[in-house]
């Protein structure tokens, strides 16, 4: 089991590379449990969202 430590440093990896497929599913199931660690998912996501349209990108 990831600890959200683990869990939070594979979502902003995921932002630049492509997670192994344990990753994926060990961060998967660690967010079925997380509640913490599945809003900053959402976070991210949401700044990245707003980034892109900022930027043009």
């Amino acid at each position: 089991m990831l600890t959200c430590k683990h869990a939070t440093k594979l979502m902003s990896q995921a932002q630049d590379r492509p997670l192994t497929l344990r990753e994926r599913i060990g961060l998967r199931l660690h967010l079925m449990m997380c509640s913490g660690c599945t809003q900053f998912e959402r976070q991210l996501h949401f700044i990245r969202t707003a980034c892109r349209r900022i930027g043009g990108g």
